[in-house]
């Protein structure tokens, strides 16, 4: 089989529809994994369905079984043509396991006593608003509203674009940051590069917040502290840019005010 050639058309394939290059990456990686696991094979189409639940089922855990089961089924749509060639797979039925999130007052306590701005600005702005650490990195100064009181969120998650509340609190740090800093473009640089990387933001979790936690825990802490504090599921689904209520519901199986107001029958 030539690799290099269906990879190439794949990749080429996933740029006329996607714009995330994180979202095209994962799946060239899967797909490149798939084409070198039958390498000898005469070509993509001459794969067994039975050979590829086999090679499906190599994967332990549902997640990874998932996405790589949804990265071949693109790849014979898009690229072979054939979109009911592994249709009849089944996807990993979901776990349905609730979010964790870490404790409003630790959370708030913690992050006011960083004294280091540029990490104190970046974990205050994930946790103000709840936004992806993909969100995060790439800000950039114009995005900051400070007429409106808002923050652009653009090309998020499924290429959409949001507005987000910017509170007085926030602007005000974010402006002494800026004082000190003085970023160029994008809103929080690297050491090295115009852009802060996502490691380095989940670096700085573990370092003040804890080793056992990472960067996500702060969207998923933001959203149920909004609800127990009385916001409206509907907005918080609004700057959450999540497509379905149902999406946002699920903060209201893990928080404390929704579970204290229920009536238990002793």
């Amino acid at each position: 089989m030539n690799i290099r050639k269906w990879s190439l058309k794949f990749s080429n394939d996933l740029r006329l529809k996607y714009n995330s290059e994180s979202t095209i990456k994962c799946y060239e990686i899967n797909v490149l994994k798939f084409l070198n696991h039958f390498e000898n094979e005469t070509e993509p189409k001459a794969i067994p369905n039975e050979k590829i639940k086999e090679y499906l089922l190599s994967f332990k855990t549902l997640n990874t079984r998932k996405q790589n089961l949804c990265a071949v089924k693109l790849f014979y749509k898009l690229t072979i043509g054939m979109k009911n060639k592994v249709s009849k797979i089944p996807y990993p039925k979901k776990e349905n396991k609730l979010p964790r999130v870490i404790e409003k007052n630790y959370l708030i306590k913690t992050i006011s006593e960083i004294d280091n701005l540029k990490h104190k600005a970046i974990l205050s702005v994930a946790y103000s608003v709840g936004l992806r650490v993909s969100e995060v990195i790439n800000l950039k100064i114009k995005d900051i509203d400070s007429k409106r009181n808002l923050i652009a969120i653009r090309n998020a998650k499924g290429g959409n674009d949001r507005y987000v509340p910017l509170s007085e609190k926030l602007l005000f740090l974010l402006r002494k940051y800026f004082q000190q800093y003085k970023p160029v473009e994008y809103l929080f640089n690297g050491q090295n590069k115009l852009k802060y990387t996502t490691s380095s933001c989940n670096q700085l979790v573990k370092k003040y917040l804890g080793a056992s936690y990472h960067f996500h825990l702060l969207r998923h802490s933001c959203f149920t502290t909004m609800l127990e504090t009385g916001t409206d599921i509907r907005i918080i689904q609004k700057i959450a840019g999540h497509k379905s209520s149902k999406t946002t519901e699920i903060y209201t199986h893990i928080s404390n005010s929704f579970l204290s107001q229920t009536n238990t029958p002793i």
